[in-house]
């Protein structure tokens, strides 16, 4: 296919030449201004050592190793070669547009909104111009040394230079745009057709970057510099200094990484506990955490080896932050929505030619492909590991493999086929282990065949971010949303085009005012935060407990949460549950995404429920109800439980102003108990069995022995399951709960083991608790190891611990093992 214009044509239309950009009399590229010949000294350099790295950047955008005659890169070279194709033929360079669609012209918008539409449809152009020089250098796409796409790309470059991004335009819009997005697309293509660009050219590109991304932009570690941010801006001037021959740039770009790697107590980064935050209160692990993960991969490749390697001691934490933050939250191929935010509203849209929405397992498949690629760097033992874990969820991913995923980068598929197809790598199993991340309200719970994770919200952690139009209507996932999957079911639960069609007042194990909320409520990045601070909980790596104080958002509802996490099964309890908004109040035990024709059996007590759409129901006495295929749940001592079966429509535009406005159905099996409107101090009570049989849940319900409740009231939670050795307690208030008084208000559990051991776990969530008295009455014959917390310990007929200060352990678990009689 052959451009629809000529390059002369467009040259004097728009008056992009040599001569219009500035470019005569310019330096060369490969001379650094006088300003960075200091730091360039560190580190003198030829233009051989440039060279080698912008062949290494080439090698990472480009991928290797694969044969491009092979699937499943035959038909992506096949799909990258179409795609631009068609952006060169409708390609039609005019004042305030390189594309009709993408007119980027910013008349004095009347909104920040559509001004921030603007400057991304100047980034989207630039973008556009990347695939094309991918297309040109990549075999096998049927443009592969087309000379007429390359004068294109050049073209389109001097047409957005002359228009909108040079040193000489003021930026507008979206910031982001013109400091990430952009140059990195710019330096991009410039690292790719380098050998055909101009010094005159090359300067003038890195002059544009020079304005939007002077060094005073990594300057200071804070506002938009921070985390994923920071990593992003690092990019474009150490990318900056390999296309200009610049040493400096490079040196600013790679020393600028260091603040990233240091764990944080506040604000963005990553924390010791494996949590990550972005934008102040945002738990951002699948999002800008993945960027960050990504971005750091390729740069530690790119520079390793060279005279700029990050040499830093500090990049060793990042490493580990594989293994503490970012593998707890995939589960089988997927990552959770929870660490998300806003990610999880976008889905489909209109202009994807692959019809492919960007979901839970799309998140996962560039973070898995970074994970390899940061294994190069690591020891021979992390990297290993990692392989295998990586295998292990290539090969469970049954709904949205990533070797099959067409919008999966070429580089990044060779990469994951080429771990998928080497019988050296053992695949590792899904790990059994809980995970409490008290510096983001989030906690994880894995097991071999199921995996389940709660959402919260407290006086750190926002609800939710709305922001760019973007989830519009998550405002209840930070209200204890209880998400969980099984092995050989429901990795599709949230992956199906569930965010547009859900209730988004019934989310699953949410406690929600029916109140009614705008869209985007709490407004643009205003992330609406509870006053209440006693969010967290405890853990002894396997068995979890964890408890919310809830306040609803600009509601008055109040409710104090529990979740025990054992084996097979999760006990969650609420109490305290008060609110005056006028409306009703409800807890969602589950909402089950049945896909677009799904009739999974609904069993009551033993008793089959009609499977017609728009049934509902409210049992008195249900003591036990089971969702064929799904989960098994148990009511202690019985339960007013209502149920209903709907088909609900939505579209992804309806809750993301950039979604497709195609409409889409699916099937909703919900099970809730409703509090009635304004209740006082209502509960619950309810035991979810994830993969559980029909007969399996009801003999759990059938066994009165195996759950005792110690207490469910607004002071303290507390259960003992005798089978597993496990007590757990969440004193909101100080007081006695079974055979534990605890002198403040702390998070505790307990487990004995067969050995004649137990480990008692405490953490104190509120952060408020400057001293500590816990006691046992349990026959305790010695204190074999404790946390430095520990000031005092009695044993005997009963055990008495004393802590000193936990307020600031930021909500960390202490533990303490016991030998007993």
């Amino acid at each position: 296919m052959t451009s629809p214009w000529s390059r002369r044509g467009f040259l004097a239309t728009t008056g992009g030449t040599a001569f219009a950009l500035g470019l005569t009399g310019t330096a060369p590229a490969s001379a650094a201004p006088a300003a960075e010949a200091s730091a360039a000294a560190e580190a003198p350099a030829t233009a051989e050592d440039f060279a080698a790295l912008r062949a290494k950047w080439r090698t990472l955008m480009l991928g290797e190793g694969f044969s491009p005659t092979a699937e499943p890169f035959k038909t992506k070279l096949a799909t990258l070669g179409a795609q631009a194709a068609d952006f060169r033929a409708t390609m039609a360079p005019a004042p305030g547009s390189l594309w009709p669609t993408l007119g980027y012209a910013d008349p004095a918008p009347d909104t920040d909104q559509e001004s921030y539409g603007y400057s991304q449809r100047m980034n989207d152009s630039f973008s556009r111009l990347s695939t094309m020089a991918q297309a040109y250098c990549q075999p096998g796409t049927g443009l592969t040394g087309d000379a007429a796409l390359k004068d294109a790309v050049i073209a389109g470059l001097d047409h957005l230079h002359a228009e909108v991004y040079s040193d000489s335009k003021a930026r507008f819009g979206n910031w982001w745009n013109f400091q990430i997005g952009s140059p990195q697309a710019l330096m991009d293509i410039a690292v790719l057709l380098h050998e055909h660009l101009s010094a005159e050219r090359i300067a003038a590109y890195c002059r544009a970057v020079d304005a939007y991304v002077p060094d005073s932009a990594v300057a200071n570690y804070t506002g938009t510099s921070t985390g994923a941010n920071r990593v992003d801006l690092c990019r474009v001037l150490i990318l900056r200094g390999v296309v200009g021959d610049s040493a400096a740039k490079i040196v600013t770009g790679r020393d600028a990484l260091s603040p990233v790697f240091p764990y944080v107590t506040t604000g963005d980064g990553f924390y010791a506990d494996g949590s990550f935050i972005q934008h102040t209160s945002i738990p951002y692990i699948g999002g800008y955490g993945a960027v960050l993960n990504d971005g750091l991969g390729r740069l530690f490749a790119l520079l390793r080896g060279s005279a700029w390697q990050v040499d830093d001691p500090g990049s060793q934490l990042f490493l580990d932050t594989i293994e503490k933050a970012i593998a707890p939250f995939v589960h089988n191929g997927l990552m959770m929505d929870n660490v998300s935010s806003r990610g999880i509203s976008r889905g489909l849209t209109a202009s994807d030619p692959f019809r492919l929405p960007q979901d839970d397992h799309t998140r996962a498949h560039g973070v898995m492909a970074s994970v390899l690629l940061l294994g190069q760097g690591a020891s021979p033992e992390e990297e290993a590991r990692w392989k295998a874990m990586v295998k292990g969820w290539l090969q469970r991913d049954y709904y949205g493999p990533a070797l099959k995923n067409p919008k999966l980068s070429l580089v990044n598929t060779a990469r994951l086929q080429a771990v998928f197809d080497d019988d050296t790598v053992k695949a590792s199993p899904e790990p059994v282990e809980h995970r409490v991340f008290h510096n983001m309200d989030r906690a994880t719970h894995r097991r071999r065949d199921w995996t389940a994770s709660v959402s919260m919200a407290s006086t750190r952690i926002a609800h939710y971010e709305f922001g760019n139009g973007e989830h519009a209507r998550g405002y209840h996932t930070g209200a204890g949303w209880l998400s969980w999957w099984g092995a050989d079911h429901g990795l599709e639960q949230y992956s199906d085009t569930y965010w547009p069609t859900v209730d988004p007042y019934r989310l699953p194990g949410t406690t929600v005012s029916r109140k009614p909320l705008p869209d985007g409520v709490g407004g643009n990045w205003g992330g609406p935060r509870p006053s209440t601070a006693w969010v967290g909980g405890t853990t002894d790596g396997e068995y979890g407990t964890a408890g919310q104080h809830l306040q609803g958002v600009t509601s008055t509802m109040y409710a104090k949460k529990s979740w025990f996490f054992l084996d097979d099964s999760v006990v969650c309890l609420g109490a305290g549950i008060t609110s005056a908004d006028g409306h009703t109040v409800e807890t969602t035990v589950d909402n089950r995404n049945l896909g677009a024709s799904g009739t999974s059996a609904l069993s009551i007590n033993g008793i089959r429920q009609p499977v017609e759409q728009g049934w509902t129901a409210t049992r008195a006495r249900t003591r036990w109800a089971h969702i064929a295929g799904h989960a098994g749940y148990v009511f202690p001592g019985g339960a007013e439980i209502s149920a209903l079966r709907e088909e609900r429509t939505g579209a992804w535009r309806d809750i993301n102003t950039g979604g497709s406005p195609e409409p889409f159905t699916r099937r909703y099996l919900t099970l809730w108990q409703d509090h009635g409107t304004d209740p006082q101090d209502a509960s619950y009570a309810y035991i979810l069995m994830p993969g559980a049989s029909e007969l399996r849940t009801a003999a759990r319900a059938l066994d009165g022995d195996w759950l005792d409740v110690l207490a469910n009231t607004p002071q303290q939670h507390g259960i003992h399951v005798a089978s597993r050795g496990f007590t757990g307690i969440n004193f909101w208030e100080p007081g006695t709960v079974g055979k534990v008084t605890a002198s403040a208000p702390v998070s505790l559990q307990i487990r004995e083991r067969r050995d004649g051991t137990a480990t008692i776990g405490v953490a104190d969530p509120s952060r408020t608790v400057t001293g500590l008295t816990l006691v046992w009455k349990r026959r305790v014959k010695s204190v074999t190891s404790k946390a430095p917390t520990v000031t005092g310990a009695t044993t005997g007929s009963s055990l008495t611990l004393t802590f000193g200060d936990l307020s600031g352990s930021y909500g960390a678990t202490h533990q303490v093992r016991v030998r007993l009689h």
